[in-house]
């Protein structure tokens, strides 16, 4: 079986889920990668064999969407030619990972795919929105990687299509224990938006990973790390 396996790669979230996964699917047969985006920092250790500017997800620095920077990045007439040329039709499974030229790609050449991952679960209604909608927000959830099956990852299985997160093996043969403080990841956050919030908790000892740290240091019940992938392995 070959396997075409497209990426979003604005974050680590959707690289960290195929580098747990590739080991599996290799066992299946000859995968492909396509990488689309260029806001993530890890460093996969599968082969890419595709690659594309393709339509990155920019955020604004307390973590939303950023709309206007999206839509000033979108090269129509590019991720059409991308569509048209990419070869998918070499293949006999495509997964998709939240990415939209894979996604217009299947549409044009009229082939199944399958959307796979934590945006697929908002496909149904019965995954739990924010009490103030986000009319747009809903729409990219809907559109931006259409699929003709979708396979949902979410904390609990709000539908049948739905299961539990890919959580990396360090993690599940780990011994869980209590080292008497929180880790935080959240990089698409700016310091800024969390400070404040964070030290007011005076009780809670906090782990923060920030990518714009160069050293660690010490402030408050907040001790910060720079964020790369070998110290969070090691600490956690």
């Amino acid at each position: 079986m070959k396997i075409f396996y497209a990426i979003q790669a604005t974050g680590n979230g959707h690289l960290s889920r195929a580098t747990q996964l590739y080991p599996y699917l290799k066992k299946m047969g000859e995968v492909d990668f396509f990488v689309s985006g260029n806001n993530a920092s890890l460093n996969v250790p599968f082969p890419v064999k595709y690659k594309s500017k393709g339509v990155s997800l920019q955020y604004s620095t307390c973590g939303g969407l950023d709309y206007l920077s999206i839509l000033k990045g979108i090269r129509v007439p590019s991720l059409v030619r991308e569509a048209l040329q990419l070869p998918i039709k070499n293949y006999d499974m495509v997964i998709n990972d939240f990415e939209c030229v894979t996604s217009m790609a299947c549409l044009i050449q009229k082939l199944p795919s399958v959307q796979f991952g934590h945006q697929a679960s908002f496909k149904s209604p019965n995954t739990p929105r924010p009490e103030k909608e986000d009319a747009l927000g809903e729409w990219i959830f809907k559109n931006y990687a259409r699929s003709t099956q979708y396979l949902g990852l979410h904390f609990q299985e709000y539908d049948d299509y739905i299961f539990p997160p890919v959580i990396k093996d360090i993690f599940l043969k780990s011994e869980p224990s209590d080292h008497g403080h929180v880790t935080i990841y959240l990089p698409a956050y700016e310091k800024s938006c969390l400070l404040e919030t964070l030290q007011s908790m005076k009780d809670i000892e906090f782990h923060w990973f920030l990518p714009e740290i160069v050293n660690s240091y010490r402030k408050g019940t907040l001790l910060i790390f720079r964020f790369f992938r070998s110290c969070l392995m090691k600490v956690y």
